[in-house]
């Protein structure tokens, strides 16, 4: 069992490199996380059978050429499949997300300018309520490109970041309602309910097309 380790892991850092993807990009592909490609590379533990098949049509050989030392032909150069050939990088798909985030937070803050001159006498909480709302909608627009671009475990915690937000939101909007804080224990069932959910496993299917995953440049 350990030699099979050391023969898929050399044959996976092969057709890797040789795509010139990096191990974030493999596991993206695989929706599993860098750190579980990294222990194959090392033979530290063996991916299933349903894995095995994934790295192998992604790469454009036999299961049989992922688990043997010697092989009859040569490993795939360049681009065997659509699948490698077209990906976004890393740094754009970052860079989009982040400029995103930023429209939101510039269209919050042309807003609050004009709650200032339109309503001069207004409460500062409801100046502020264009930032405070720019908190979930940047929310929806991180889980939306996270889910696109990025691991999609991180959308538990951005999920919990819209629920709160929201939450506060609501709670500052009608400030005057004393017990209105009460609002505030709806999260608490809520964040449980999060955190069991990613504490689920549910069985990875591999990606069959993967168009729109980011690589690293």
């Amino acid at each position: 069992m350990q030699d099979l380790r050391l023969i898929i892991a050399a044959n996976l850092v092969d057709l890797r490199k040789k795509q010139g993807m990096t191990q974030l990009e493999l596991a993206e592909h695989l929706n599993y996380s860098d750190k579980a490609v990294s222990k194959w590379e090392r033979g530290e533990s063996l991916p299933d059978i349903t894995v095995i098949k994934a790295i192998a049509d992604l790469f454009g050989v036999t299961v049989d050429y992922l688990i043997t030392e010697e092989h009859e032909e040569p490993a795939p150069a360049a681009d065997p499949t659509p699948v490698v050939k077209k990906r976004v990088s890393v740094r754009t798909a970052t860079a989009v997300t982040g400029m995103s985030i930023l429209l939101v937070c510039l269209i919050a803050t042309f807003l609050f300018f004009i709650l200032c001159y339109a309503i001069p006498g207004a409460h500062l909480i409801y100046r502020l309520l264009p930032f405070i709302y720019a908190l979930p909608v940047a929310s929806i627009v991180w889980l939306v490109l996270n889910s696109v671009w990025f691991n999609r475990r991180r959308n538990y915690l951005i999920i919990s970041l819209l629920m709160w937000s929201t939450l506060l939101g609501i709670w500052l909007t009608v400030l005057p309602a004393i017990n209105l804080w009460l609002i505030f224990i709806l999260g608490i069932p809520g964040e449980a309910i999060i955190l069991m959910w990613s504490g689920m496993k549910f069985k990875r299917k591999p990606k069959v097309e993967t168009s729109d995953t980011p690589s690293q440049e």
